[in-house]
């Protein structure tokens, strides 16, 4: 999908063994989401979700077991006001996104040091719907899509 203005992304949701998705809290700020990041010019999607995986909690790839993709993009803008200076251009708009469900095979330790951008400070395990009360409000509409069309491969593996 070539969409001028938007950077093309990965988002990642993890699920535990007891159904809970791991939520990160941006540094130094009250905001929360999912663990997500670009993808590099030499990767395809799902290795740049496991590398940001690895990069921004410390999940390696064989402690996780990949539950379904999307195969189309979903995309947002991101506010004027809220973009990153390193990402500004004149036609930057927003990020696209393919988005992934994962299950840890095993207990991990989240860790935030492998992440050259220190972008998350906290995190927590939460219900499947809990991150649509808590993500900033131009990402909302993308984490109900990605939720929503994620769900029933969610429901089928912790059989709910």
């Amino acid at each position: 999908m070539k969409d001028t203005g938007y950077r093309s992304n990965v988002g990642l949701i993890v699920a535990n063994k007891e159904g809970k998705l791991l939520l990160c809290k941006r540094r130094g700020m009250n905001s929360w989401q999912f663990p997500q990041g670009g993808i590099d010019y030499t990767e395809n999607s799902l290795k740049a979700a496991k590398r940001e995986l690895h990069e921004e909690v410390g999940i390696k790839s064989n402690s996780i077991k990949l539950i379904q993709s999307l195969d189309e993009w979903l995309k947002y803008d991101i506010p004027k006001k809220s973009r990153r200076s390193k990402l500004i251009n004149n036609n930057f708009k927003g990020q696209k996104q393919k988005w992934f469900l994962f299950i840890l095979k095993e207990d991990v330790n989240i860790t935030f040091d492998n992440d050259p951008d220190n972008e998350f400070d906290d995190f927590k395990w939460v219900s499947y719907w809990y991150p649509l009360n808590v993500i900033i409000s131009f990402k909302e509409k993308v984490y109900r899509e990605a939720l929503n069309k994620l769900k029933y491969s969610f429901c089928r593996e912790f059989n709910v």
